[in-house]
């Protein structure tokens, strides 16, 4: 196991664990899926583009999700579940507070995240 992979890990088991503790339920999505970024291409354009930018870099309302604040040995997969579901305070920007996305499901997330981390990939992101 790579050192990043080794970080991811313990990122979302900590994230996970801070959900957990403070009586959140962590969102996951159906057993098997396999996360489709074609799919995720027009749910992210659907419920995120209006914030996080067309091309994943941000808006006036929102950050851009291609940066390494959002690299996976940071913000796991589990972190764009919870957001999703529950929203999230301001802590890196100061765009202000995300609200959850209401109709989101977690399969949904799955698929954004997989084409969120296809462009972290492309712009050496890892």
């Amino acid at each position: 196991m790579t050192i990043s992979r080794a970080l991811a890990l313990i990122a979302t088991v900590v994230l996970a664990s801070g959900a957990w503790s403070q009586g959140m339920p962590i969102p996951k999505p159906s057993p098997g899926l396999m996360p489709n970024p074609t799919l995720g291409k027009a749910l992210f354009e659907k419920n995120c583009a209006s914030c996080h930018g067309e091309r994943l870099d941000g808006s006036d309302k929102g950050p851009p999700l291609v940066h390494r604040i959002y690299e996976p040995s940071h913000h796991g997969d589990i972190a764009f579940q919870l957001a999703a579901k529950n929203g999230t305070r301001a802590h890196h920007w100061q765009f202000g507070d995300m609200p959850p996305v209401p109709g989101v499901t977690p399969d949904d997330v799955a698929h954004i995240t997989a084409y969120v981390r296809m462009h972290q990939r492309r712009a050496g992101i890892r």
